[in-house]
């Protein structure tokens, strides 16, 4: 018997992936979840699984630091919304990743690479974090797209295209001129890979993209306002953020 542990803290989607992994392998037995790091490593370490599923952005100990813990002791399949550094180094052949939201075929390949791993020992994951520090020191780049979730799809938005961003409690919406994507990822997080001479941050909540910027000017209270082209919103602009505009 194959046995696997799932560590996702969104309810939803810890049941999807249940589901899907019971259609593609029904002989696989889910013996515990988690909805933490701090839950994940104890029923990892209770349980011993031969696999782990494990969302990269879980709370508390992260999904990377939960893979460290294992060892060499179950293969890891992260589940991720996106993480260029992380999927560069798994595109190794490091271990497998899942992107959200989960695709039915992507799930089928990465069931199939397991059933093949499984005759192998799991890699040994303890040198996990200075290989993602590594491919970090090798790309310097800043984020040129993003893969956002368009209902059934995944859909290629590049930087260029984004308005602004805007803090969505644990998630952030993307605005286009077309619509708006929810990503889950924190709006600190996106900060960290967007080119900060193209996207400045114009309050607590809101990354604006420069060249998205119609007009600047003062609201009746005094403080700064911007009007975006395309989609015609006016963000404010708060007092920390005001000497972006210094002519102003």
């Amino acid at each position: 018997m194959v046995t696997a542990v799932i560590a996702e803290d969104e309810s939803l989607l810890r049941m999807e992936i249940r589901r899907t992994l019971g259609n593609l392998w029904p002989e696989l037995e889910i013996v515990a979840e988690a909805v933490d790091g701090i839950e994940a490593i104890r029923v990892i370490d209770q349980f011993s699984p031969d696999i782990a599923f494990l969302d990269i952005m879980l709370p508390g100990p992260d999904g990377l630091a939960v893979a460290q813990h294992i060892g060499g002791k179950s293969h890891v399949v992260f589940i991720t919304a996106y993480d260029q550094h992380a999927l560069t180094a798994f595109e190794h052949g490091v271990l497998d990743y899942v992107l959200k939201p989960i695709s039915l075929a992507r799930m089928k390949t990465t069931v199939d690479r397991l059933k093949d791993r499984l005759s192998r020992p799991p890699s040994d994951l303890r040198g996990l974090e200075e290989l993602i520090k590594n491919v970090r020191n090798a790309d310097k780049q800043y984020l040129k797209w993003l893969t956002l979730p368009c209902g059934s799809e995944l859909r290629v938005v590049t930087t260029a295209d984004i308005c602004y961003l805007k803090a969505d409690d644990k998630y952030t919406s993307v605005v286009t001129s077309e619509r708006a994507y929810l990503l889950n990822l924190s709006l600190k997080k996106c900060k960290e890979r967007l080119n900060p001479e193209m996207f400045w941050q114009v309050n607590r909540g809101i990354i604006v993209n420069v060249s998205a910027i119609d007009t600047i000017h003062r609201s009746f209270r005094g403080t700064l306002e911007i009007r975006i082209k395309e989609c015609s919103e006016i963000l404010p602009v708060s007092a920390a953020y005001t000497h972006l505009f210094r002519q102003f």
